[in-house]
């Protein structure tokens, strides 16, 4: 039993120190800052994969961001390749030089997210519609600004610990 400790105790110590920390983006340019970036109209097109990988669903979603000093509102607009359409209002605040803090009526309790360089990392918990009500996911949730004018994101959702797919999204700024 000991040995199956040690055993696992090696393996989640291996496996931790592979993980990508905020910290790795320090220094990298150029500098994501919310404010800037979620300002004006953007375009978004991604894509929801479940596990194994499969696209299990597409979507474009519009957005219009505005800020008042360091408080933020990002209005999206989803329309999915199924013909749903859905709202979600982020209510975004800078709390930090690097640090932000988002509210939205189907995530539970406040996100929490750091920027480093060109990168955002923020984890959430999320209600999605699930069968016929809903359940709550965990958002592991990076931002990577490509230019001043681009940006990827990546999600991985997990639910009870296991990953149960990822979110990729490419998002373009409409305004200059």
């Amino acid at each position: 039993m000991k040995k199956l400790i040690m055993l696992c105790t090696a393996v989640m110590l291996v496996l931790s120190a592979c993980s990508t920390r905020i910290d790795d983006y320090s220094g990298t340019t150029p500098e994501l800052k919310l404010e800037e970036f979620f300002n004006g109209r953007l375009v978004a097109h991604g894509m929801i994969q479940s596990r194994s990988g499969e696209v299990t669903q597409r979507f474009r979603a519009e957005m219009v961001g505005t800020w008042e000093g360091n408080e933020g509102v990002l209005d999206e607009w989803f329309y999915w390749d199924d013909g749903r359409e859905e709202q979600r209002i982020w209510y975004l605040t800078k709390v930090g030089e690097n640090e932000y803090h988002g509210r939205a009526g189907d995530v539970i309790g406040t996100a929490k997210g750091t920027t480093r360089g060109l990168a955002l990392h923020w984890v959430y918990q999320l209600e999605v519609p699930f069968r016929d009500g809903t359940t709550t996911i965990t958002l592991d949730d990076w931002m990577f600004l490509l230019d001043e004018d681009r940006l990827i994101n990546r999600t991985e959702m997990r639910k009870f610990g296991f990953r149960v797919g990822d979110i990729t999204l490419y998002i373009e700024r409409l305004d200059r």
